[in-house]
This record gives structure tokens, sequence and C-alpha cells, in this order.
């Protein structure tokens, strides 16, 4: 269970850094945006970390 949730949340993680940099990369990236999908991704690493 504990370890579905890890990769679960892993998961998660890795599509927000696909995000951040698909955003990133666009000629006029939205800077709130990148910040707020930074903190998400930030939360999540957080609660994996926790998790072990």
């Amino acid at each position: 269970m504990e370890n579905s949730h890890i990769s679960a949340l892993s998961a998660k993680h890795a599509g927000l850094e696909a995000r951040i940099k698909a955003e990133s990369s666009r000629p006029m990236p939205d800077a709130i945006l990148v910040a707020s999908l930074k903190k998400q991704k930030l939360r999540l690493k957080e609660e994996m970390t926790a998790q072990h």
C-alpha cells in the first residue's frame, strides 16, 4: 500500500517536472505558472521524503 502511494507521488512529481520543462521552453513562459508548478513539486517531494 505505502509503496504504491510513493510510486503515485513519484509519477505526479515527474509529470510536474515535465510541465515545468515544457512551460520554461516556451518563448514567453508564464512565470506565475512555473512558480506554482515548482511549489507543487516541492510539496510532493516533501511528502515522499516524509513517507520513508
